[in-house]
């Protein structure tokens, strides 16, 4: 692996001027490369060859392979959590579970490759926790948060932590499992009999 690829500053020249719109094509052609060949087919020179333009272009203006896919999920992936607040803990959770499954394959296809990867990759999984899986366990945080506060649950109940994990993880686990992807009919039964009951909140 080369210094450019393992993350190192290659250059202290600033960064060129690109347009919103050519960006977006970088990042289209990042994601979808990604989704037909796998993160460790991705090369800056496949993507400058893509979207015809130098291989320095992209150095100058990310630096590095990591750096450019982490641009990319964050210029098109929002937060599925975030915002969800139906008054209820039960309620926000189903809404939760809804919202992660209702995502197109492709994208889903897209975080299971990129988890795959970053096993392998510490650059990777640094990125991947920081853009995707934080931002979704915070948002979770703050369900719970109302939830304490509204007396649904009490703030130490033992099951709490593990909402996030439950959440994140059967979306990972369901395609090892069955060959099939976590969708919302399936997160939704997931959430009635697993989540919800140990929680105490049967209600709507």
């Amino acid at each position: 692996m080369t210094a450019k690829e393992a993350g190192v500053a290659v250059s202290s020249s600033p960064r060129s001027k690109i347009t919103p719109e050519r960006e977006q094509e970088f990042y289209e052609a990042v994601l979808d490369e990604i989704r037909e060949n796998g993160y460790e087919a991705l090369t800056m020179e496949g993507v400058a060859a893509r979207t015809r333009c130098s291989k320095s272009t992209l150095y100058r203006q990310w630096g590095s392979k990591p750096r450019l896919v982490v641009a990319a999920l964050r210029s098109t992936r929002c937060v599925r959590f975030a915002g969800i607040d139906t008054g209820s803990l039960a309620g926000d959770l189903r809404q939760a579970a809804r919202a992660a499954g209702d995502g197109p394959d492709d994208d889903t296809t897209l975080l299971h490759a990129l988890a795959h990867a970053a096993m392998r990759d510490q650059a990777l999984q640094k990125a991947l926790r920081e853009t995707l899986i934080e931002p979704e366990v915070a948002a979770v945080g703050e369900m719970i948060r109302r939830g304490v506060l509204r007396g649904e649950l009490a703030a130490d109940h033992p099951a709490a932590p593990f909402l996030a994990a439950q959440l994140v993880g059967v979306i990972r686990v369901r395609p090892m499992l069955e060959g099939r992807f976590a969708d919302a009919e399936y997160l939704g039964r997931f959430v009635e009999h697993c989540v919800l009951p140990p929680l105490g909140l049967t209600g709507p």
